[in-house]
């Protein structure tokens, strides 16, 4: 590997250990076995390596996910089985990438101080909320509609999001892959 990888694979990993907020740019050059000029030679900043491997990091997760998803999901079930196994995958993968959830937060909350970090987080976001309306549709994302996107993935992507950080601060007690499948069903019925 080059610089410029070995910086994206120690940019992950920190991420991974430390979070977003105490990664320093120390932390990332020594992790990459290379010099700090490297970062600002090759990303720019430590908040656009950052980002950048925060989203590579998105990206490998969303594919292991969909991965798992798919393979959890029983073709003969019924519609809400087939979204509960697709939950009780989504679920389990909180406790495996807690750090990169953790992350994640910690980014959102440092791009209030960063106008060019928050569009690249609301860019990043646009393109989860691509890819989780087209897992849910079983489409591929260039046949999505936007209207799909909108509709479909930032409901989602909202609902994920949510019962994620219920996750993350009381593992214990987070919903259930078939409470959070219930509770849906039992929103539509009121909503109705």
């Amino acid at each position: 590997m080059g610089n410029r990888e070995d910086l994206m694979a120690g940019a992950i990993q920190c991420l991974k250990e430390k979070g977003w907020s105490r990664t320093t740019v120390r932390d990332i050059a020594t992790a990459a076995g290379v010099s700090h000029a490297a970062i600002g030679y090759h990303f720019g900043s430590r908040e656009a390596l950052l980002l950048t491997a925060f989203s590579q990091a998105m990206d490998d997760w969303g594919r292991e996910i969909q991965i798992e998803m798919r393979s959890a999901v029983d073709p003969d079930a019924s519609p809400s089985e087939q979204y509960a196994a697709s939950w009780r995958a989504m679920i389990d993968s909180y406790g495996r990438n807690r750090q990169l959830w953790i992350a994640s937060i910690e980014a959102f909350v440092q791009s209030e101080h960063h106008p060019e970090l928050r569009k690249q987080l609301a860019a990043a976001q646009r393109e989860g909320r691509r890819g989780m309306a087209a897992g849910i549709l079983g489409i591929d994302e260039d046949t999505l509609t936007e209207a799909d996107e909108r509709r479909i993935g930032a409901v989602a992507t909202a609902l994920n999001s949510g019962v994620m950080l219920q996750h993350m601060l009381d593992p214990e007690n987070g919903p259930t892959a078939e409470e959070v499948v219930d509770g849906l069903l039992n929103l539509v019925s009121l909503v109705r």
